[in-house]
């Protein structure tokens, strides 16, 4: 039945992921976008060796890929998305104004097509209308360089650009003049980046996905693998054949961590599937620090006692300061700690007993732990125990940060980044002989504050969707609209799209499974998957459009006609993309040879020092820290709100209007509460009712929720991302990494 979003239905919660319904869903999903023919040409080389890489999550690909599929159902989803037969195209812009495609909802803009040719819009115009390359290129380049200071553009990147486009941004970015490189990291794991590097000596998890298999105990924070990264299942289905245990600690319960039926194999077609989760903890919202401090307490006391639960030659030989963080915890209340959790006791004793008798730990988060002001704190007390244990630098041990967005991370070790190292700047400057800028750019938040402030910026967006993904949604959409020029390279319209600058411009690319032909023929890209291995992707389809070029195509026809081709050649850059990777090798630690390498199938493993026990901090030495417990003061009638995802999306693009996993159908503008909350509230299922705060005095507000109950810890509420992003503030940041506090936010309801 086709439902209207605003009628929601309500169901039971799944307890299974995935299935022979995942499969049935996966293909009624791209059956209905694409036809047949090409269905079956996609998904045939999806993450095969040599094929196209899913642009969906940025989980790993195993040395052997299965023939059944090497996909998931939201990758398949993906793919959907990406070769749908419909377009976007010049008729679609002229029946529609740009008013009137505001009032659509996110997934109808999704569900329009791709885009087809470039186009553009001045303020005061009603309707995107169809411009040529050269015009666009040029109108770009002119309002670069007339701008005040370099420091005057801003250049936003989003996580599914190739290592070979995020390295030409970058370097054009930086002969233009400007750090102003802000990406989707300083938005979700941002967090990992600063805590990792400052513990651990690298920004990045140490695992790789065979640790799984050797592993005796996996811990999942704060993350929903069943519909975020559904491939991560069969690596916990493994890990649980080979023995190991697995916590899962999240506020909600989630069945892709309960059970897990695998389509390719007999017992996820007939019968139960596997078991992930033996101890689910639904800690309240943003107290993992103190359930982690409970924790080791508990395992320094049993130490002392003689039962041998913590590595001390570990601590002795490969850290510091354990001794600064071991008197922390003894000012710390064991039983306070406890409440905070809303946990009980025995259980916090149960995971206290599988941690005591293991020393293959893996612990695995997302933005359940990123994603709030103390978040550096949740990810360093995670360390934390992993340190005490001696969990990091042995096989089946170790940091996995779950990334989102494929080549997410690639984009980073390619250089985009506001808060460049010397190092590589110094690089660059021997390189190509130029200087770039010294100074730190603005990251996401600090762009919005500076678009919101001081008129005739230009914003260009290499990727994604920057107003649905940012947070404190109105007041991002006037910085869109304040800025001189607002530049969108884009596969889909989205919401950003429609508040744009004087002059805004829709520059359509290639997608992963789109063809790339330059003039010495058939190109490859690169990405960087989770865990730090670097692989090609390939597209197969015809462009189904002359005027679609590539992302590196557009990044070199803008600079060299901003820049010009002094220090750079961009046009013998692009006739062939080996040309560019040798300027990679030349220029980032761990490529050189690279042409050679990624011959190789399974791609190459870049420098990562954690996972061979080397921590290459001022010390030399892994880094115990002290950290805070949030301060979370609550009103009386104030709930604590987190942002979620649906299993009928990724990111900010909405695959669809249920939430099956969830048992929620049909509608996007819900609020998850617990039972006994609704009863002290008054409220029944599907009272309609309004969320709001007042932050800095200023009052946001999102109408027209509708209340669902939910197995939700008391005093917490669950919301969908984007549609409540309106309610985060732009200044409610994380210490250090300021990534949006999106998971943990004071709201009040009002009927």
């Amino acid at each position: 039945m086709i439902r209207k979003e605003e009628n929601l239905f309500i169901g039971k919660p799944a307890d299974t992921a995935a299935g022979n319904k995942a499969v049935y869903v996966a293909l009624k999903s791209i059956l209905k976008r694409v036809n047949p023919f090409k269905a079956f040409q996609v998904l045939k080389g999806l993450n095969q060796k040599n094929g196209v890489d899913c642009p969906g999550c940025a989980w790993p690909d195993p040395s052997h890929r299965s023939n059944l599929g090497e996909f998931c159902e939201n990758g398949v989803k993906a793919i959907a998305e990406e070769t749908m037969d419909k377009n976007a195209d010049e008729a679609f812009f002229s029946k529609f104004t740009v008013a009137e495609l505001k009032d659509k909802t996110d997934y109808w803009l999704g569900q329009q097509g791709r885009l087809t040719q470039p186009m553009m819009v001045r303020q005061g115009e009603s309707h995107y209308a169809s411009i040529e390359w050269d015009e666009a290129f040029a109108l770009v380049a002119e309002k670069l360089n007339a701008l005040p200071s370099p420091d005057d553009a801003i250049f936003y990147t989003s996580g599914r650009t190739s290592n070979e486009a995020a390295f030409l941004y970058q370097l054009f970015v930086r002969i233009f003049g400007t750090n102003n490189l802000p990406d989707c990291s300083n938005m979700c794991h941002e967090s990992s980046g600063v805590a990792l590097s400052h513990a651990l000596g690298i920004g990045k998890g140490s695992v790789t996905l065979e640790d799984f298999e050797k592993s005796e105990l996996i811990l999942i924070f704060g993350q929903n693998p069943g519909t975020n990264h559904p491939r991560m299942l069969s690596s916990l289905e493994k890990a649980k054949k080979n023995g190991a245990k697995v916590v899962s600690i999240n506020p909600l319960k989630e069945p892709g961590l309960i059970r897990f039926k695998n389509p390719q194999n007999l017992s996820g077609v007939l019968g139960a599937g596997t078991e992930i989760t033996d101890l689910y903890l639904q800690v309240k919202i943003n107290e993992d620090v103190a359930l982690l401090k409970a924790v080791m307490i508990s395992l320094l006391e049993r130490h002392e006692n003689g039962e041998g639960c913590i590595d001390l030659d570990f601590i002795n030989d490969k850290t510091s300061d354990f001794e600064l963080f071991k008197s922390s915890l003894q000012n710390e209340s064991y039983d306070a700690l406890i409440k905070r959790t809303g946990l009980e006791e025995k259980d916090v004793a149960t995971l206290v007993d599988l941690i005591a008798k293991r020393k293959r730990i893996i612990a695995c988060w997302a933005m359940g732990l990123t994603q709030h002001v103390n978040a550096v704190d949740n990810i360093q007390e995670v360390v934390n125990l992993l340190l005490l244990k001696g969990s990091i630098g042995k096989e089946g041990a170790g940091t996995c940060p779950v990334r989102g967005h494929s080549n997410v991370q690639g984009d980073r070790t390619m250089g985009i980044w506001e808060k460049p190292s010397k190092e590589f700047l110094n690089t660059l400057a021997d390189t190509f002989n130029f200087q770039p800028p010294q100074n730190h750019g603005v990251d996401v938040v600090a762009s919005i504050e500076k678009m919101t402030s001081t008129k005739g910026n230009v914003f260009m967006g290499l990727g994604g969707n920057f107003l649905s993904a940012a947070p404190d949604t109105h007041y991002t959409a006037k910085a869109l609209s304040n800025c001189s020029l607002t530049v969108h390279v884009s596969t889909k319209l989205n919401r950003s799209h429609l508040e744009h600058g004087e002059v805004g411009l829709i520059f359509p690319c290639l997608g992963r499974t789109d063809q790339i032909v330059e003039k010495s023929g058939v190109q490859k890209l690169t990405v960087e998957n989770s865990m730090g291995m670097v692989h090609t992707t390939e597209g197969m389809l015809k462009p189904r459009s002359e005027y679609l070029l590539s992302e590196p195509k557009i990044i070199a026809k803008i600079a060299s006609l901003t820049v010009g081709n002094d220090v750079v050649d961009w046009e013998s850059l692009i006739e062939n993309y080996d040309n560019i990777r040798d300027l990679i090798a030349k220029s980032v630690k761990g490529f050189e040879k690279y042409n050679e390498r990624i011959t190789n199938e399974n791609g190459f493993e870049l420098p990562n020092g954690p996972r061979y026990g080397v921590f290459n901090t001022p010390s030399g030495k892994a880094l115990f820290t002290v950290n805070k417990l949030p301060e979370h003061v609550l009103e009386e009638n104030e709930y604590l709100m987190t942002t979620i995802r649906s299993h009928d999306q990724f990111n900010t693009t909405v695959y669809g209007l249920d939430d099956r996993y969830r048992g929620i159908f049909g509608a996007r503008n819900i609020v998850l509460m617990n039972k006994e909350d609704m009863a002290v509230e008054g409220f029944k299922e599907q009272s309609l009712v309004t969320l709001y705060n007042t932050y800095g005095a200023k009052e946001r507000l999102v109408e027209n929720l509708k209340i669902v109950p939910y197995d939700i810890p008391r005093g917490c509420l669950a919301t969908y991302f984007p549609e409540c992003n309106a309610l985060v503030p732009l200044g409610l940041k994380a210490n250090l990494s300021h990534t949006p506090a999106s998971k943990s936010v004071k709201v009040k309801i009002r009927k």
